[in-house]
C-alpha cells in the first residue's frame, strides 16, 4: 500500500508506540473525520454566548425590547 509504514498494524499504529500516542492519533482522527461538525456546533456556541452576553446588558436590552413612538403596524 502506498504511504504505509512498516510494522503497522491494520488500524495503522505501530506496536511499539506508546498508549499516550496512539490515544492523541485516535483523537485527532476522531477530529479529522468530524471536523465540519464540531465546528458548525462551535459557531452556534459561541454566537449563543455572545448574544446572551449582548441581551443581558441593560442597555442593549432596552433596544430589543422597547417600541418606537408612533404609529405601529402590529399593536401587541
Amino acid at each position: 500500500m502506498i504511504g504505509r509504514r512498516a510494522g503497522t498494524n491494520r488500524g495503522g499504529t505501530r506496536r511499539d508506540d506508546s498508549i499516550l500516542t496512539r490515544f492523541v492519533d485516535s483523537v485527532f482522527s476522531l477530529f479529522r473525520l468530524a471536523e465540519f461538525e464540531i465546528l458548525f456546533v462551535l459557531f452556534f456556541v459561541i454566537a449563543y454566548v455572545i448574544f446572551k452576553d449582548l441581551t443581558a446588558r441593560p442597555e442593549y436590552n432596552r433596544i430589543l425590547v422597547e417600541k418606537p413612538a408612533g404609529f405601529d403596524i402590529w399593536p401587541f
